[in-house]
Order: C-alpha cells, then sequence, then structure tokens
C-alpha cells in the first residue's frame, strides 16, 4: 500500500466557483519523482482565470497553485536530475522533459509535456499523485499544486537553486517573473535605446518592466489605470507611465517622431479582443506587439486591422511563458537577483496564510496587489 501524507490544500469543484482549503492526503514519490514542503507559494492571476471559468480545467476538483518554492523532503528513488533530499528547489509552471523536439531546440516552454498541465493527472500514465480523504482523486495544476503545501511532482518540474536564496521570493521566478522578463526579453527582443510598452502593471507587466530595462530601453511606458500600480511601475523602471493606451500611444509618437514604440506587451489581468488593435497601433511599422496576457478559452474575434499589419509589416506574436527556459533561466533570474540586478523582494504586496487565500484573490482584483504570497 503506498504511503500517503495528510495536508489542506486550495481545491476548486466547478467553475465559476470559489476556492476551498480543504483536507487532502498527498501520495509518497514513485522513481523520478519527489516530495516537497513548500515554504511560500505566489498568487498568479491564472489561478483566477481556472476559478471564473475563463480557462477551465479538465478534471473537478482540482488543486490550485503553480508559483512556489520550498525544500525536498522525499525522493522516490533514482531520478534522471539526481535531486535528494534537503535540495531547495523553484517549481516550473512549465514542465520540461529535455528530450522532445521543443526542448531539444531551446524551446522548453513548448515542451510537450505542458499540453497536459490542466489535465490534472501525470502525463505519463495517468496516475494521481493528491487525492481527497475519502479517496476521489484531486487533479494537480501544472502537476505541482503549490497551493498544497505538501506537494509530490515529477522532477520535470523541478528547477534546484541555491540553498542562500530566500525560498519566499524563489518562488516567484516559477512564473510571474520568466512570463515578465522574457516576454520583454526573449518575446519582444527588445534592444537598447527601444521604446516600449507594457499594458497592465500586475505580477507579469511589472516583471516586464524590469526585462525592458535590463535589455537596455531608452524609454519604457507602463499603462495601468491603477495610480499604484503606475506608482510602483516606475519604481521598477518605467520612465513614464499612463493610465490608458491612447494615451500611452501618444507618449511613444512624441518619443519617435510620430513612429509608435520599438515593443508592446500586452500582460493585462484579463485579455479582451480590442487590446490586440491598441496594442498594434501603438507598435510602429516593423515593430512586434507580444501578446502574453489570457482570457477565455474559445474561439474569440480579434479586433485588428490587417491592412496595417501586412503594410507597416509588423509583428504579433503569442508569449507562453516568456519563451523561457525554466532549466537555464529561473537559476539565472535568481542569480541577477542576487547581484542586485532584479528586483524580487519589492515584488511581494502582501503575505497570506493559505486560509486567507479568498482574501488575497479579492486584494488582486481590487487592484492592492502586484503580487499576492501565501507563505507557508
Amino acid at each position: 500500500m503506498v504511503a500517503m501524507t495528510r495536508t489542506r490544500g486550495a481545491v476548486i469543484r466547478k467553475n465559476p466557483g470559489k476556492i476551498e482549503v480543504t483536507d487532502l492526503d498527498v501520495e509518497d514519490p514513485q522513481p523520478d519523482e519527489v516530495q516537497i514542503e513548500l515554504a511560500a507559494s505566489g498568487m498568479c492571476h491564472s489561478d483566477d482565470h481556472h476559478v471564473t471559468g475563463d480557462s477551465p480545467p479538465h478534471m473537478f476538483p482540482f488543486a490550485l497553485g503553480h508559483e512556489g518554492a520550498g525544500i525536498i523532503t522525499k525522493v522516490g528513488g533514482p531520478n534522471r536530475k539526481g535531486l535528494k533530499e534537503g535540495d531547495h528547489v523553484v517549481l516550473s509552471a512549465v514542465p520540461s522533459c529535455g528530450n522532445c523536439r521543443w526542448c531539444m531546440t531551446g524551446r522548453q516552454n513548448l515542451c510537450n509535456l505542458v499540453g497536459g498541465i490542466l489535465a490534472g493527472h501525470r502525463w505519463t500514465d495517468g496516475t494521481f499523485r493528491m487525492f481527497e480523504p475519502d479517496g476521489t482523486p484531486v487533479g494537480q495544476h501544472c502537476g505541482i499544486s503549490t497551493f498544497v503545501p505538501t506537494t509530490t511532482v515529477s522532477v520535470d518540474s523541478c528547477v534546484k537553486i541555491d540553498d542562500d536564496i530566500p525560498l519566499e521570493v524563489a518562488c516567484l521566478v516559477g512564473c510571474g517573473v520568466a512570463t515578465g522578463w522574457g516576454s520583454a526579453v526573449n518575446s519582444a527582443g527588445i534592444q537598447p535605446g527601444d521604446v516600449a510598452v507594457v499594458m497592465g502593471i500586475g505580477g507579469i507587466g511589472i516583471n516586464a518592466v524590469q526585462g525592458a530595462k535590463h535589455a537596455g530601453a531608452g524609454a519604457i511606458i507602463a499603462v495601468d489605470p491603477v495610480a499604484m500600480k503606475r506608482e510602483k511601475a516606475e519604481e521598477f523602471g518605467a520612465t513614464h507611465s499612463a493610465s490608458s493606451m491612447e494615451e500611452a500611444t501618444e507618449v511613444a509618437r512624441q518619443l519617435t517622431d510620430g513612429q509608435g514604440a520599438d515593443a508592446t506587451i500586452i500582460t493585462v489581468g484579463v485579455m479582451k479582443p480590442e487590446y490586440v488593435s491598441q496594442g498594434l497601433g501603438a507598435t510602429r511599422k516593423a515593430g512586434t506587439c507580444v501578446v502574453t496576457a489570457i482570457g477565455k478559452n474559445a474561439t474569440t474575434p480579434v479586433d485588428m486591422n490587417v491592412y496595417e499589419l501586412t503594410l507597416a509589416q509588423k509583428s504579433l506574436v503569442g508569449a507562453l511563458f516568456g519563451a523561457s527556459r525554466g532549466s537555464w533561466d529561473i537559476p539565472r533570474l535568481l542569480q541577477l537577483y542576487r547581484n542586485g540586478q532584479l528586483k524580487l523582494d519589492e515584488l511581494v504586496t502582501r503575505t497570506y496564510s493559505l486560509d486567507e487565500i479568498n482574501q488575497g484573490y479579492r486584494d488582486m482584483h481590487d487592484g492592492k496587489n502586484i503580487r499576492g504570497v501565501i507563505r507557508y
């Protein structure tokens, strides 16, 4: 009989629905798996998309959370990464097998395993590691469920980090930091002196600002209707701020002799069709508009001028996980943090207990947080 550990975690049972904190049993790890005691988990908007039904998981109940860091407490025998008890790890929201076409060509964020992150079961054999006390299987978000303080995961999701990095902030690079940073550095390809517009300053957008600054952007225009978020963006490197895309577009044109931004990055909390048109409209000829935000998981007509897209030779680019390579970029981002070149501590607006998770998401919707973090 497989050993179990009793814990508590945040689950949803339907959507639209609500988050419920309940007792859960977590199975001990099998080969190529580890069990982790998490120190903290970031509260990303993507989890809220599962609650509202914008992006429904494939099963219920479904345990949420995909941005965490902690310490390995159990190892399920030999594993291909050589992980051992006591290792500190960040859990990547995007798993990487290391063997598929995408991993082998440097595009780990498109690993074939990513197709199973909302399935709930193990992508290898369809089994489960998390259960309700009555034995009902519970799906794991991204295969990790970081809103459960004790979790069993595949080594495909683990990135070993140095022990001196505080786990309470290291958790943030598992999704939000890597996604925002990568959207500017990898997907937008910002160059020194460029003018960049970042549309939406939350847990992703604030890191797109950091990425644009690191890439050497000459001007960074942060766009958000919430004054606190605009002010915070300026602390993280934005040179200008605007409350609307109309205002931001005018600023970009003033800075570029009427041409527009070299890159526009859309990182709003909930994507709407008209945002694509606004993003492209702010972007110059041969510039790049990056869509990192997500909305409803359905076919949605997009409001855009195809004539402009073609004749102005603009690029419209989707960005998953900021086109980041978790096993490489997560340690690299933490090294930048250690060197004082990346702000992580300052990202955390407020910490919460697990039982305060619904309050944390209310604060997010009310525009009070850049990033909330659950501390265990």
